[in-house]
Order: C-alpha cells, then sequence, then structure tokens
C-alpha cells in the first residue's frame, strides 16, 4: 500500500496534470505534513495506524474567527434626559400655529392609512387602524379626565408618552392630561 502512496507520478501523468514529479521522499513528507494539518488531534502513531486501513477520513477542521464586539451606542439614561431636559417644548416655541403643519401632516397620514377613507371600506379595519395610529399632530378634545379642569381642552397632540399626552390649545398653552382609552372621544380633523 505504501508503495502505492509514495510511489513516482508517470511522466505522462505529470505532463497532463502539469506537475513536477517528486522524489518518494519529499512525497512521503508533504504527505505527513498534510495529514498533520488534516488531522491535527492525533498524534504520529494515530496517524500512521490510519494509513495502514484502506479508507483515511480527514477531519475537518475549523479556524475559528474572533468575533468583533460591537460597541453599542449607550443612549441617555432617564435622568440624563430629564437633566437636558430633552422632551421639553420652549416657552418660545409653545404657539398652536406652529403645530398646524404637523397636524396637516398628521390628516395625509391618517387618510394614506386608512386607504383614503373611502365608504367601501370596513369600519373595522379602519377602527384597528386608528387604534394604532401615531397621533402626533391630532386635534383632539378630552372629555374625560381625573383633573376635571382638563375637561373640554380642544388642542394638537405634541407628544404622546406612556401614560401622558401633552398637548397645545389655541391659547398658545401646553396642557399634560393622562391618557385613557375613552378620554379622547373625537379627533377634530
Amino acid at each position: 500500500m505504501e508503495r502505492v502512496i509514495y510511489s513516482k507520478l508517470p511522466p505522462q501523468a505529470a505532463k497532463l496534470l502539469d506537475l513536477q514529479p517528486q522524489g518518494s521522499q519529499e512525497a512521503e513528507a508533504f504527505v505527513s505534513a498534510f495529514l498533520k494539518r488534516s488531522m491535527p488531534r492525533l498524534k504520529d502513531e494515530a496517524i500512521q495506524d490510519k494509513l495502514t486501513r484502506k479508507a483515511v477520513v480527514l477531519e475537518h477542521c475549523l479556524r475559528r474567527r474572533k468575533k468583533e464586539k460591537r460597541k453599542k451606542t449607550k443612549g441617555f439614561s432617564a435622568k440624563q434626559r430629564r437633566e437636558m431636559r430633552l422632551f421639553e417644548v420652549k416657552p418660545e416655541q409653545q404657539k398652536y400655529e406652529l403645530f398646524l403643519p404637523l397636524h396637516e401632516l398628521w390628516k395625509q397620514y391618517i387618510r394614506d392609512l386608512c386607504n383614503g377613507l373611502r365608504p367601501d371600506t370596513q369600519p373595522q379595519m379602519i377602527q384597528t387602524k386608528l387604534l394604532k395610529a401615531d397621533l402626533h399632530g391630532a386635534i383632539v378634545t378630552v372629555t374625560k379626565s381625573k383633573c376635571p379642569s382638563y375637561v373640554g381642552i380642544t388642542g394638537i397632540i405634541l407628544q404622546e408618552m406612556k401614560h401622558i399626552f401633552k398637548i397645545i390649545t389655541k391659547e398658545d398653552k401646553l396642557k399634560g392630561c393622562f391618557k385613557t382609552l375613552d378620554a379622547f372621544k373625537h379627533w377634530n380633523s
């Protein structure tokens, strides 16, 4: 068996494959080096033992790539956001007229969301879409509130947070109202 493995390649085959024939010692050194690379876990004796058998199954050696750790950009903490006043509307920007273009954008958004509010569309489909809709820019009227002074206020929603809406009224006052499902009965368009 070893004679066949380490024998010289016939000159015709070497010319056909465009190879330079090696001597038997060079071929033996190449085969042993190749097998050591292919089966790194085995010792030399085990590799020679495997050569005496008919089939040699080479191990697939995976080279593990070092994963580059992605540095996540850490956002601001809630305390930092409060200190920086990121979500506060400055008093000079608290003007109803400044947010009327936002309301026009919101109306276009709702028309697109509800496919133009066609009469043939199903009311249930419109209702489910409106429940999930973004309310920034909607003109709403407060009909129910824990604080009775907010009932009847009409304005444009500037901020929608987890439990609070911030509304700008026509009198250029910024009001914060608690959210409930039935607090806003209708939207003005």
